[in-house]
């Protein structure tokens, strides 16, 4: 493996990684209040581009680590619109 590759993993994994406690607290607290339903909504858009992108262009650190932040980012949105 390439050391581009593991700069764009861990690169990846850092900014997946970043979204786990804003998931957790709002799960913990049943409450999403304080996060904007515009805001989740154009970013979650956007990693689902990332993640087609990655699949594509068939580089597995885009693809990856997109679809981990997808899935927090959607666990939000659905607390989001669950939790309000």
């Amino acid at each position: 493996m390439a050391l581009h590759d593991w700069i764009g993993f861990l690169a990846g994994l850092l900014t997946t990684v970043a979204f786990v406690p804003q998931a957790l607290m709002t799960w913990k607290n049943k409450s999403a209040r304080d996060i904007s339903l515009g805001m989740y909504s154009i970013f979650t858009s956007g990693v689902l581009l990332w993640v087609i992108y990655g699949a594509l262009a068939g580089i597995w650190p885009v693809l990856i680590t997109n679809i981990v932040t997808l899935l927090l980012a959607l666990f939000i949105l659905v607390m989001k619109l669950r939790f309000g």
